[in-house]
C-alpha cells in the first residue's frame, strides 16, 4: 500500500515501524550471540573448589529499541551491576576477565572465548547485523544496494 509522504515529518513516521522491527531484529542477533558466548564461556571450565552462582551467565540484557529524537536506538550489555555474589571481585572484573578468556582471573586452556568481543565479531565486524538490516528492508519492500 503506498502512502502519500508530504515533508520528512510525515516520512520519519511512515518510516518509524519499518526501523523499529529492523533494529529489533539487529538487537536480538546480538543479545543471541552473547548469550552463545557466554554459554560457551561456562562450558570451558569445571571449577573443582567452588560452586558457580552464575551470575555472569545470566548478566545479558537486551533493551527494545526506542525512539530518540530522530534515531532508533536499542542497546545489549552484560549487567556487571547484577553479579553482585563474588568474592574478591567485582562484576565489572569478573566480565573483564571473560572477555580476556580468564576464570578468575586465571588461564585455564584455550578454548575459553572472550565473551564480548567474540560476540562483537560475530555480530558487527563480520557484517551480520549489516546483513540482517538488508534482508529485513528487502521483507518490507525496499530496494536496498550494497
Amino acid at each position: 500500500m503506498a502512502k502519500r509522504v508530504s515533508n520528512m515529518n510525515e516520512l520519519a513516521a511512515a518510516l518509524k515501524p519499518t526501523m523499529l522491527g529492523m533494529v529489533d531484529e539487529m538487537t536480538e542477533s546480538v543479545y543471541q550471540t552473547l548469550n552463545y558466548f557466554l554459554q560457551e564461556y561456562y562450558s570451558s571450565y569445571d571449577p573443582k573448589y567452588y560452586r558457580r552462582q552464575r551470575d555472569f551467565l545470566r548478566s545479558a540484557v537486551k533493551v527494545e529499541p526506542k525512539v530518540k529524537g530522530n534515531k532508533i536506538m536499542a542497546s545489549v550489555y552484560i549487567d556487571t551491576d547484577s553479579m553482585d555474589s563474588y568474592y574478591d571481585a567485582t562484576g565489572y572484573q569478573v566480565a573483564t576477565w571473560a572477555n580476556q578468556g580468564l576464570h578468575g582471573g586465571l588461564d585455564v586452556g584455550d578454548n575459553t572465548p572472550h565473551v564480548w568481543d567474540d560476540t562483537i565479531e560475530n555480530t558487527v565486524n563480520n557484517g551480520e547485523v549489516l546483513r540482517l538490516a538488508v534482508a529485513y528492508l528487502k521483507s518490507k519492500g525496499f530496494s536496498v544496494k550494497l
